[in-house]
């Protein structure tokens, strides 16, 4: 017998440990080399680990609900008997792969997918394991046992990558959890399900089970056309049952949920927050948007009035650079940065991630547009790599898309100031001495009254409005 502990690797990001989610596979199973073998959940994503080895399942060592140090063991392979296989080397850091043909774990409707960074497993000793640089080394002992929601399942949506047997394994995050995967459809399903990402987004709006959709892509994949038959002639899954009257839920706080809700009690209660706001005549914003959407420059990106609000953010801070600074308090030392990793906060199927563009302030309002594009996509289909939520340096939340006026956004830690963009609705304003219909918007900035003092806040936000009562002035003089 040849046995291969399998260790639960280092998914990146400062993430020490994760909570074991399912496992696909039980003991005496044969698996092969990037067969999706468990999922986990980390504060970051809900991530597939695949297989690093050809052989049979000899143990599992932990069990769902767990939640495992990086670098514990978790399960055993015996690999005796089963020829050497060399899995594709794994991608760079940071370059993930393009989603492709991807493999619905059984019984699983579809779900958007993504790419994780690359990952290593940490070294783990008899009581003492290494984790990431900068955290030390933590004390191990059994897995922390915690609660499972019942009738609570994830699926994998996405096929591996994996480097050579023993080397790492690259795990693959998803976006939103499904649940209500019952236990009688699980063991009926014989064979993974093909079909592309858009396709099983189009599959889970609709309501179909791929796995009751007649493939006629070539090689047994499923298509737009396959989807959009079967929801006419194949009953959709049952919709969940509405709650009774007089009943409560309970919803474990873990992964996102806990991440959120650490970081902003530790800013409300660390930064002192001042708010200020103001009203602004974005009717000039309004045309200007109108306008490049039909530019050919900007085919392919969504043209929003965000876009404009972070163009006018980027400029207010170049001519006021310390509202882009980290309070260090170890060190003593205000953080002035001199370039800015613009942050945008998007409600996801996971929670609230607030993923920022790195270097925006390099970038020319054409760049800018799609950039903007490209993190709100990769943010709704729950493909955020872990590094893409870290390094900001101020941030944008807009609260408008949900009708809202404005409100007291909360810092994001690390950071000295967040703009809160509202509704733009059309209201009586006067204009050249008359009182008209215009476009108004507010704009609320809530900034770290320790190093940004009111004379400071109140110059960037009335340069931020400046710039959208008339963008086009401001961007032929900038």
């Amino acid at each position: 017998m040849t046995d291969q502990i399998f260790k639960l690797p280092d998914v990146g990001e400062g993430l020490t440990e994760a909570e074991i989610l399912s496992w696909q596979v039980k003991v005496g199973d044969e698996v092969h080399v990037n067969q999706v073998i468990v999922e986990i959940e980390t504060a970051k994503a809900a991530v597939e680990l695949p297989c690093p080895y050809d052989g049979v399942v000899s143990a599992l060592h932990v069990s769902e609900g767990d939640v495992v140090a990086v670098g514990a063991p978790i399960m055993t392979i015996d690999t005796a008997g089963t020829a050497p296989t060399q899995a594709p080397a794994a991608a760079p850091p940071q370059q993930a792969p393009s989603p492709d043909l991807v493999p619905a774990a059984p019984g699983s409707p579809a779900d958007d997918a993504g790419a994780e960074p690359d990952a290593a497993p940490a070294a783990a000793g008899d009581k003492r394991e290494s984790v990431l640089v900068g955290y030390g080394v933590r004390e191990t002992g059994p897995p922390a046992r915690r609660p499972r929601a019942a009738a609570a399942s994830p699926h994998g949506t996405l096929a591996p990558e994996a480097g050579p047997p023993g080397e790492p394994v690259k795990p693959v995050r998803h976006g939103g959890l499904e649940v209500g995967r019952h236990a009688e459809e699980l063991l009926s399903r014989q064979s993974p399900v093909l079909a592309k990402p858009p396709v099983r987004k189009l599959a889970r709006d609709l309501g179909v089970d791929l796995a009751a959709v007649d493939p006629t892509g070539s090689g047994g994949v499923i298509t737009r056309e396959d989807v959009e038959r079967a929801s006419r002639i194949v009953p959709s899954r049952p919709a969940a049952a509405a709650a009774e009257p007089g009943t409560e839920e309970r919803v474990p706080i873990r992964g996102v949920l806990r991440t959120m809700a650490d970081a902003m009690v530790r800013s409300a209660f660390t930064a002192p927050h001042v708010t200020e706001w103001v009203q602004v005549d974005v009717t000039r914003s309004m045309t200007l948007v109108e306008r490049l959407r039909t530019a050919p420059e900007l085919e392919g990106a969504r043209v929003s009035p965000l876009l404009l609000v972070a163009a006018g953010l980027l400029r207010a801070v170049r001519r006021n650079p310390q509202v882009n600074a980290t309070w260090d308090e170890s060190a003593g030392e205000l953080v002035v940065k001199h370039w800015v990793n613009l942050g945008i906060a998007a409600a996801t199927p996971r929670g609230l991630l607030v993923p920022n563009i790195k270097n925006a302030d390099r970038l020319g309002l054409v760049e800018l547009a799609h950039a903007l594009t490209a993190l709100t996509d990769t943010a709704r289909s729950g493909r955020t790599a872990p590094a893409d939520l870290s390094g900001g340096t101020i941030t944008i939340t807009n609260v408008g898309v949900f009708g809202v006026d404005g409100g007291t956004p909360i810092i994001n830690p690390g950071e000295g100031a967040i703009l809160a963009a509202g509704q733009i609705a059309e209201r009586p304003w006067v204009h050249k001495g008359r009182v008209r219909p215009r476009r108004v918007m507010e704009l609320t900035l809530s900034f770290d009254h320790r190093f940004i003092d009111g004379a400071l806040g109140s110059r960037v936000l009335a340069d931020v409005a400046a710039f959208l009562r008339d963008p086009g002035l401001a961007l032929a003089l900038s």
